[in-house]
């Protein structure tokens, strides 16, 4: 196998010996940026993350120690973009998908780095592989990428699979923030009807929503991750507002922002926590109700279009189809 894999590369020549460096060079930049995105370069955190509490290592996790947004150096140049605008909205679009981790930027282009030289990277190798006789193909396959037309195929699949590779990960990033807002929506009511439940039970708003969360852990995980997330940034020492507002910005949801509006409104005035949270629940409950009933009111309308679109060429073919067919034996005749 290797004696005819020498073989081949000595045919193609000098091409063969750029692409050799070529996968050399780029294996090694994955390696670098891979095993640089894991490791943690705030000394702080290590020592943070050597504890042994839960507690701690969800709020390393969760990224409450990393630092401000700053320019990035060395070989982060190479993969984030300059413009700290850029920048804020990724991050933006990662905290809206739940990933709040730290180094979650480097990690995202790190990986849509590491998909559009890979995907290439592995047709080129089953490409040579193919050509060295050492990877067999149908007879059809193999047709389509002989000669000048498949070399035109060849470039073609190879730039597809490097636009997918690299441009896959921002689509699937937006698709998981759409999911996760649709979960948040669907799942804060019952989350808020269990707060409501505990803080008239006698429990305070922290522990409340501390029980709220492990209780919706595994039914709902998202919101169960954003109610610990403002527990452990309050517990962090943070402004209870702050992460509140936080929050809000990284569920980007109507619900959970008028939730924080109302919490907050209600500490700011000394007003009871738990009648506050009564009322909101009520008019989410009606809110809910309403929205259902106005996409019940919906459907009429959207099934008379999708019929209309179904019975319309019916009609047509029953109405007009004997009159075409009287005209054609008429003047055919």
């Amino acid at each position: 196998m290797m004696e005819r894999i020498t073989e081949f590369l000595q045919g193609i020549g000098a091409t063969g010996e750029m692409a050799i460096l070529g996968v050399f060079i780029g294996s090694m930049l994955i390696v670098y940026g891979f095993f640089g995105g894991l490791i943690t370069q705030n000394p702080v955190g290590r020592r943070y993350h050597a504890g042994k509490t839960p507690q701690r290592r969800s709020a390393f996790e969760a990224g409450l120690l990393n630092n401000a947004d700053v320019d990035p150096k060395g070989f982060m140049k190479a993969l984030m973009p300059q413009n700290r605008e850029k920048r804020t909205l990724i991050r933006r679009q990662l905290m809206n998908a739940g990933m709040v981790g730290q180094n979650a930027i480097f990690k995202f282009y790190t990986l849509r780095v590491m998909l559009a030289i890979a995907l290439p990277g592995a047709f080129l190798i089953l490409l040579v592989l193919h050509q060295a006789t050492l990877l067999p193909l149908p007879a059809a396959v193999s047709d389509l990428f002989s000669g000048s037309q498949g070399q035109i195929l060849t470039y073609y699949l190879l730039t597809c699979l490097l636009l997918v590779g690299f441009f896959g990960p921002a689509l699937w990033l937006r698709s998981k923030v759409d999911e996760r807002q649709l979960e948040v929506s669907e799942t804060f009511p019952n989350a808020l009807d269990l707060m409501v439940v505990a803080v008239e039970a006698g429990l305070g708003f922290d522990a409340a929503m501390t029980r709220v969360s492990n209780e919706m852990e595994h039914n709902a995980p998202a919101i169960s991750q954003e109610f610990r997330l403002v527990q452990l940034e309050v517990a962090a020492g943070g402004d209870r507002e702050k992460a509140l507002l936080d929050m809000a910005g990284r569920t980007r949801v109507d619900e959970v922002a008028s939730f924080a509006s109302v919490i907050l409104q209600s500490i700011q005035f000394g007003t009871s926590v738990s009648d506050a949270l009564t009322t909101y629940a009520t008019e989410m409950r009606l809110s809910r109700e309403l929205k259902a009933q106005e996409m019940a009111n919906k459907l009429p309308v959207k099934m008379s279009g999708v019929m209309a679109a179904l019975m319309l060429p019916a009609l047509f073919l029953l109405i007009l189809g004997p009159i075409a067919i009287r005209w054609t034996d008429t003047f055919g005749g």
